[in-house]
């Protein structure tokens, strides 16, 4: 595991065509704040910040607390921290859970799947990890879609697998293999 982690170490930056995955810093409070104040967009994944010091307390305490693997989605062209991508790693079994937040001035763009085609290469070739997982809501359908077009495999659904703003949540799971992803 320390290997993964130094290499994990080593890829602070990921460039794609349009966006660059990097560090979260302080100063991308105000884009976050941006969508983590809005109900749709963080209806399935967090809760809803109210003011920005929340948002300044998220990025310390999650992002720069401990980085490695965790990244601010920037769009080349403008700049803008856009959402965030991480890749989560269990060492045990050589596998790694991928989860991310977008903007909802962004959706539609494709910048997700950008971002986790990066992150998939990462954690492959890089990391040399033999298995990608990633769960969504059950009610929330465009992320599965995301995850599809990622190459991941359908797994199963867990009913009723958590409690999440007071509703129990089934969690759909998609995977893909290196080898899946090597073909």
């Amino acid at each position: 595991m320390e290997e993964k982690i130094y290499q994990l170490s080593l890829c602070s930056y990921l460039g794609g065509e349009r966006i660059l995955l990097r560090p979260m810093t302080l100063e991308d409070a105000a884009d976050m704040y941006e969508y983590a104040s809005d109900d749709e967009t963080v209806k399935f994944v967090f809760e809803k910040h109210g003011n920005l010091a929340e948002t300044k307390k998220n990025i310390a305490n999650y992002f720069m607390k401990e980085p490695l693997g965790k990244y601010a989605i920037q769009l080349k062209k403008t700049g803008k921290m856009i959402g965030t991508i991480d890749i989560r790693l269990k060492e045990e079994h050589n596998s790694a859970e991928i989860g991310y937040t977008l903007n909802k001035s962004f959706w539609g763009n494709g910048y997700v799947t950008e971002a986790g085609k990066l992150i998939l290469e990462l954690g492959f070739e890089k990391l040399g990890l033999e298995r990608i997982y990633a769960c969504h809501d059950s009610e929330n359908l465009v992320s599965g879609k995301v995850l599809k077009r990622l190459g991941m495999t359908y797994e199963g659904t867990l009913r009723k697998n958590r409690i999440h703003k007071e509703r129990y949540v089934d969690d759909v799971y998609y995977s893909i293999l290196k080898e899946d992803y090597l073909t």
